[in-house]
C-alpha cells in the first residue's frame, strides 16, 4: 500500500501529547487525520481534525501536506 510509504517515519504520541501539540499550533503547523468512519468522527473529534477513513487513504492522499506534521488517529 502506497499510504505506508507516505507516512514514515512514525512516532507514537500519547492522547495528551497530541492535545498539547494542538494547543500549542493553533495554526495549520500540525495536521490531525482522523481515520474513523464518519459515525464515529461525528461523535466526536479533534478540532480542526481532517477526515479521511482508512479505506479511503490510498485515494486521497494528495489531500495531505507532507511538510507539516500529521497526527494519525
Amino acid at each position: 500500500m502506497k499510504w505506508r510509504q507516505f507516512f514514515t517515519p512514525v512516532t507514537s504520541i500519547t492522547w495528551e501529547e497530541a492535545n498539547t501539540l494542538a494547543n500549542e499550533n493553533s495554526g495549520n503547523e500540525v495536521v490531525f487525520l482522523d481515520v474513523r468512519q464518519p459515525g464515529e468522527y461525528e461523535k466526536g473529534h479533534m478540532p480542526g481534525a481532517t477526515l479521511i477513513p482508512m479505506g479511503e487513504i490510498d485515494d486521497r492522499l494528495d489531500e495531505l501536506s507532507t511538510e507539516n506534521p500529521i497526527v494519525i488517529y
